[in-house]
């Protein structure tokens, strides 16, 4: 039996550029889509502004689960 792919909170996770940390979970993302590209911002627990490139195949699984809202820019 092959093993699934496991994600902690099944939301987007990101890089915090100002604690220097991989892989932090984002509170309340919205995905916008810019110049083609689907971008996630939103901010750690904390409150520190974060964003992430996401591909289309993964950004509208975000936001088919809930994990994320549409933004600016879709169709």
């Amino acid at each position: 039996m092959a093993k699934e792919k496991k994600e902690e909170t099944g939301g987007i996770t990101a890089y915090s550029v100002k604690t220097k940390t991989k892989n932090v979970p984002m509170i309340d993302p919205v995905i916008d889509v810019k110049s083609g590209r689907y971008i996630a911002t939103g901010k750690d627990n904390e409150g520190n502004k974060m964003a992430a490139i996401l591909g289309k195949a993964k950004a509208e699984e975000h936001i088919k689960n809930g994990h994320a809202k549409k933004g600016s820019g879709w169709d």
